[in-house]
């Protein structure tokens, strides 16, 4: 078990981010257990053909058996709402010694040896370094950024602004209660307890002593996680909400379920499949994704929903989020 004693100011300090970085690395957990991540797979068969043009032989080999990852491939983000390829870089610029020392610690800890690939590289971490950061490179570039990232973000983004509100309504308490089955809050001590015996070997107290704590939503996680090795304040990812909708409107589909006909017969269907899909916020652009239609044949529906009271708006960065007001979640009920 692992215990963080958070003082009135670490609690103050404590933030929510999420990391592109870490979502492709620990993503690649989604191909070797499928059966665990099925929502990831729809995803998985669309870029199988891109999938085949990489080093995907190193990539497979940065998971180890039983799903532990060099704590070098996920740098803590410095910052709510990272940029991937600035994640990178600081990757890239990874000390070789510790390379090493992650890639062998993670082996060690999972009790497997090292796959050829990595035991041919090890002693020239350097170069092992430089060609992991070339492969996720690619991995992002031709199988992720085009439409799986956007997707990603906007399940990450509603993450973020569901915690925002429950931070509000039910404090620190109500906050971690919520995040994970894992996770526990009592006295000032937050507990996560897991029940892989290898990673309960590492379990260990921790005075977090001002530093704060960043928590971050993952689509990989069937658990929350900690990682306390990295200097700064620890850090715990946690399963994202909404991760279960990640395939929605792949495969010809355009959502979850139809709009009931009391609705559709108030607004028109357009506007009422908004309010339906509108049960978890989501951004313009992401809805015309799952949709299939123009960002700006979006746009003016969400202007009218959101004029007429049915739907919030908040603003996250450079992205704006819509989500069901009050209002639309009554209009939206009683229409079914």
């Amino acid at each position: 078990m692992f215990e963080f004693r958070l003082g009135v100011e670490d609690l103050a300090a404590t933030w929510f981010a999420y990391s592109p970085l870490q979502e492709a690395v620990l993503g690649l957990r989604a191909r070797r257990w499928a059966s665990y991540y099925p929502e990831q797979q729809p995803w998985i068969a669309g870029w199988q053909d891109r999938w085949e043009t990489l080093d995907t032989v190193l990539l497979d080999a940065l998971i180890t058996p039983t799903a532990f990852v060099p704590d070098f491939l996920t740098p803590r983000p410095a910052v709510p709402r990272p940029d991937f390829h600035d994640e990178l870089a600081e990757l890239a610029r990874t000390p070789p010694e510790e390379v090493r020392a992650d890639v062998l610690a993670a082996y060690s800890g999972d009790g497997s040896p090292l796959p050829p690939v990595l035991a041919a590289l090890i002693d020239h971490p350097a170069e092992l370094r430089d060609r992991v950061a070339e492969a996720l490179s690619a991995y992002w570039t031709r199988c992720l950024a085009p439409t799986w990232w956007p997707r990603a973000r906007s399940v990450l983004e509603a993450d973020l602004a569901y915690r925002g509100r429950m931070l509000s309504e039910r404090g620190s308490e109500g906050l971690f209660a919520d995040l994970d089955g894992r996770i526990s809050w009592r006295a000032g001590v937050l507990r996560l307890d897991d029940s892989n015996p290898a990673v309960r070997a590492l379990g260990t107290s921790v005075d977090v002593a001002g530093r704060g704590m960043v928590l971050i939503p993952t689509l990989s996680g069937r658990g929350a996680q900690t990682d306390i090795t990295q200097d700064g304040p620890p850090l715990i990812a946690y399963p994202a909400r909404g991760r279960a909708t990640m395939a929605e409107g792949l495969a010809g589909r355009a959502g979850p379920g139809g709009a009931p006909a009391a609705l559709v017969g108030l607004v028109g269907a357009a506007r009422a499949r908004l309010l339906v899909l509108l049960a978890s916020p989501a951004s313009t652009t992401e809805l015309a994704h799952r949709l299939g239609v123009t960002p700006g044949a979006v746009s003016r529906h969400l202007g009218a929903l959101t004029a007429a009271g049915l739907l919030d708006r908040t603003r996250h960065g450079r992205r704006v989020l819509y989500r069901r007001s009050t209002l639309g979640d009554a209009l939206t009920c009683r229409g079914g």
